[in-house]
């Protein structure tokens, strides 16, 4: 048996290394890796034996010779390629260990591996034949099987392949991605994904199949959550839990709970303690918090427990931890909530995907461009500075829920939520509705311009002082001087939050 090794990482190379030479394997080496061999007394064959001729270029060429890639690529099952072989005087390889240069980790001209997804690919490609191993991660499950059984089985060069090609493929696609580096929206996006570990109950509905899929090297908050306790997760469950953690964490650095439903908020609030904010972002709304998730931004203690288990019940609760005994206490009274950790916050996305028949519609991902030394004033009434804390905090929420949006908050607390109308003045009096006189002196956020005044309108019928929106529309002066005529302070953003 003949083994080419040629990597770059070569974490776990040398017991790897010595198992296939007590197997009799012939090792076969180039540069670096035969130097690493040699000094941990293996015998290696160079390269440069092989194909009689001297890496060059600085190492750009070394196995890009027929005496490596014929070894490879032959089909022994062929007697042309057999003949080939022997006028040739080229010995095939049963093994090739190969893994590359580190474009992931840093992306340059010279990280750009030639010689390495060449072989790979070749490898690969021959897997009839030959076994391809690109990660140190394989090294246990290869040289175990080969000390069982003398060769890789059929299934297990196959399943090498196919995990060759999906780590050229990702790699391809690292340099295409930098190669248009600072292109919003590139000519070419591959996105290379590979499926996560964790098995989800069911997609959307029961009776579809589901899978958390994440971007081949790049890391997720989502690799770092734990599960305590429940029931498995399902899809309908990540994707809420996913907006509940975003929002949460975008809300400041004070104790603050986020329920979401149906990947909207529907009580959310600031506090000087936890068990304060979830009490208060569950006073929001308490009938749509029921099967929903709960986020908190601070480990939760025993007295956020009492609140918790006294409240409807939640289908996830997702926090940075768990204070001693509090785990025990929700299990016992919530034994289906799934209780998730995670100490990782949420990375930017980057780009916003859609699908859509034949293809993907693709934004930059959503963000807050404008601070409030952006926003103006527009009313003869100006905000106090609690009503700016309020008028802050509802544009912020306002940017989490579904659009046509409306959100109310009074004292760090949302009391009135109307997500995904046809709408703004429907939107609105859902949220007034749910405050039930709640919101009074307080703020009233749009995601986007009121067209007419009785949008208003139907924001001073819910009591508030300020309304904070977008502006733009063509009757903002009427909306203007309808404002001045409820005594309304109204704030432009400049900037539109629909979320669809």
């Amino acid at each position: 048996m003949r083994a080419l090794i040629s990597v770059y990482d070569k974490t776990g190379l040398i017991p790897f290394a010595r198992g296939l030479h007590e197997l009799g394997v012939e090792l076969v080496s180039s540069a670096s890796t035969a130097a690493a061999l040699t000094e941990a007394g293996l015998t290696v064959t160079t390269v440069e034996d092989v194909t009689g001729s001297p890496e060059m270029l600085g190492g750009r060429v070394k196995t890009l010779h027929p005496k490596i890639h014929g070894g490879i690529l032959a089909d022994r099952g062929d007697d042309t390629h057999r003949a080939d072989l022997e006028s040739h005087g080229i010995a095939p390889f049963d093994l090739v260990v190969s893994n590359l240069y580190p474009f992931f980790d840093s992306p340059d001209i010279e990280t750009i591996d030639i010689g390495g997804p060449a072989m790979t690919r070749a490898a690969a490609k021959n897997h009839a034949w030959v076994g391809v191993v690109t990660s140190p991660d394989q090294y246990g499950s290869v040289l175990g099987e080969l000390q069982a059984d003398g060769a890789l089985s059929t299934k297990t060069r196959s399943a090498l392949a196919l995990e060759a090609f999906a780590r050229t493929a990702a790699y391809d696609a690292a340099i295409v991605e930098w190669l248009q580096a600072g292109e919003a929206l590139p000519r070419h996006i591959v996105v290379p994904l590979v499926r996560a570990e964790e098995e989800l109950r069911y997609g959307e509905n029961p009776h579809q199949e589901a899978a958390r899929y994440r971007a081949v090297g790049r890391a997720s908050w989502w690799d770092d959550v734990a599960q305590h306790s429940g029931l498995a997760l399902s899809y309908l469950n990540l994707y809420d839990t996913d907006a509940a953690w975003r929002l949460v964490h975008d809300l400041g650095e004070q104790p603050t709970c986020a329920v979401i439903k149906h990947a909207n908020p529907c009580g959310v609030a600031v506090a000087g303690d936890l068990a304060t904010a979830y009490q208060r972002a569950l006073e929001c709304d308490e009938r749509s918090a029921f099967g929903g998730i709960v986020a908190l931004n601070r480990p939760v203690d025993a007295a956020t427990v009492e609140k918790m288990v006294a409240g409807p019940q939640a289908d996830v609760v997702i926090a940075p931890g768990y204070a001693p005994g509090a785990l025990d206490a929700l299990r016992a009274k919530r034994k289906n909530t799934r209780l998730l950790s995670s100490l990782e916050l949420p990375e930017p996305i980057g780009r916003d995907f859609r699908q859509l028949s034949g293809g993907f519609l693709v934004q930059a991902e959503h963000h807050f461009g404008t601070v409030r030394a952006d926003w103006r004033v527009v009313t003869t009434a100006k905000p106090t500075d609690a009503q700016w804390i309020d008028a802050e905090l509802a544009w912020r929420v306002g940017g989490h829920v579904k659009s046509n949006s409306i959100v109310l908050v009074k004292d760090g607390q949302a009391v009135g939520i109307g997500a995904g109308q046809q709408n703004r003045v429907e939107a609105g009096e859902i949220a007034a509705k749910k405050a039930a006189g709640r919101a009074t002196g307080g703020a009233c956020a749009s995601d986007a311009f009121f067209p007419f005044p009785d949008g208003i309108e139907a924001a001073g019928a819910a009591g508030v002082a300020v309304v904070v929106q977008p502006g733009g529309a063509m009757r903002d002066d009427a909306n203007i001087e309808r404002a001045d005529e409820l005594g309304l302070a109204m704030v432009f953003t400049s900037e539109r939050h629909f979320l669809h």
